[in-house]
């Protein structure tokens, strides 16, 4: 015998159907990007040593003896003096127009303003001085999937900025399912997948970079990367840079990182590997190629270490790729490790370090090429880029601020400090 629902039932879902049939409205927020012009004259006027300012969006880092130097994302360089790394002091910013890469070399530091490369005197960091600039030597950048363009023409750069928009939305009640900027849309609970050297005592000739670092120093020569070209500039005289070569590498350059008299680039589609026996002309020797993905990489001896990730760069499984680099010329895979979303890495073998954005940051134990284990995990932090330093301390830095760890125990790592953001409202 059929049990029938009560009439109340019946009323209940009679209503609900029919209300459906009326024009509701919803509350929806969503990021867009925003066209922006800029002239040139604006951007290489921009430039102005200014008092130390709050870390809002930091990007890339650099450490140069007692001093890092933090990307605030097109904004500037913050300045920071970590003679003690318990208790590192942001002493100063730079403001620069359009910077995401910088390298030092001695008291030269070499930074982006968009479309030239300027350096400037830092033997005084609180003090810095503009001391030379090779113009419109790029052409194009690009932030997190965000591109900017150079119009020589009209002198003009158009970049974008990321806004977030809250808007409300007329629906027909779920009916019809409206859709706006679904890459970017951002609900309670999601997580927007799109844009969004020593520290010790001594003095070195150059510092030391990221994994993510797009520029890198070596001899006496300066390596940039754009989206598709390496560039290569003499920098015997630290303040007047000359630009000596400029090779096309295709589409979808990413990072650089320098090994010995060796240059491996990571990109879109694979690592290409350059010998630079001859700096002022690197000669590639090899690609070893991989799905669609970002892809920073870092080198211990024979053994290159290759994250893989998802994102505006790629649909690639999220993923380590440790890749035999033995024979230059024919690069193999030894093993592929799965991962949770991963960005920066690095290297002070044994240990390997893994930034897993949103994730955290990871430490493994890379004795063994084909056993790769994982030693520690630090969670809720948001992690980008790593630089061991010393054999016994890291810095890391991600969405959050800059972290900086004690890694003599890397199965027990100890927070020394951190510089926090400062969230906006």
């Amino acid at each position: 015998m059929k049990k029938l629902l009560p009439i109340g039932v019946f009323a209940f879902v009679a209503l609900t159907l029919s209300s459906c049939t009326d024009d509701c409205e919803t509350t929806r927020t969503y990021r867009t990007t925003v066209p922006v012009t800029i002239s040139v004259e604006q951007i290489r006027s921009g430039i102005s040593a200014k008092t130390p300012q709050d870390l809002v969006n930091p990007g890339k880092i650099y450490a140069k003896d007692n001093y890092l130097f933090i990307n605030e994302v097109k904004k500037g360089i913050h300045i920071i003096d970590n003679s003690n790394p318990q208790q590192p002091k942001n002493i100063a910013f730079l403001q620069i127009p359009g910077v995401i890469d910088m390298a030092v070399k001695e008291n030269t530091l070499y930074a982006d303003n968009y479309i030239d490369l300027v350096t400037f005197d830092i033997s005084n960091p609180l003090a810095i001085k503009e001391t030379g600039r090779v113009k419109e030597v790029f052409q194009n950048g690009l932030v997190d999937g965000i591109s900017w363009y150079y119009n020589p023409q009209n002198q003009t750069i158009t970049d974008y900025e990321v806004k977030i928009i809250t808007e409300k939305i007329k629906t027909n009640c779920g009916i019809e399912n409206t859709t706006i900027n679904p890459i970017y849309y951002l609900q309670d609970g999601f997580k927007s997948s799109a844009p969004s050297a020593s520290s010790g005592g001594g003095t070195t000739t150059t510092g030391t970079g990221g994994s993510m670092a797009r520029f890198t120093l070596y001899d006496n020569y300066l390596y940039t990367v754009s989206q598709s070209d390496l560039l290569v500039f003499d920098v015997k005289t630290s303040n007047k840079p000359t630009q000596q070569s400029k090779i096309n590498l295709g589409w979808g350059i990413e990072t650089i990182f320098p090994y010995k008299d060796k240059l491996f680039i990571g990109s879109n589609t694979g690592m290409y590997i350059f010998d630079n026996k001859n700096p002022e002309k690197p000669e590639r020797l090899s690609i070893f190629q991989h799905a669609r993905a970002c892809d920073p990489v870092i080198v211990h001896n024979d053994i290159a270490y290759v994250t893989l990730r998802t994102g505006w760069c790629g649909t690639s499984p999220n993923q380590l790729d440790v890749v035999n680099v033995a024979n230059l010329t024919s690069p193999t895979l030894i093993k592929s490790y799965q991962m949770q979303h991963p960005a920066g890495l690095g290297i002070d073998f044994p240990n390997l370090f893994v930034c897993e954005s949103q994730y955290g940051l990871k430490s493994f134990d890379a004795s063994s090429a084909t056993n790769i284990t994982l030693q520690q995990h630090i969670e809720k932090i948001d992690a980008y880029d790593v630089i061991p330093l010393e054999g016994k301390h890291l810095l890391m830095v991600g969405k959050d601020g800059l972290y900086q760890y004690d890694t003599s125990n890397p199965k027990n790592l100890k927070q020394l400090s951190v510089i926090p953001v400062k969230r906006e409202n």
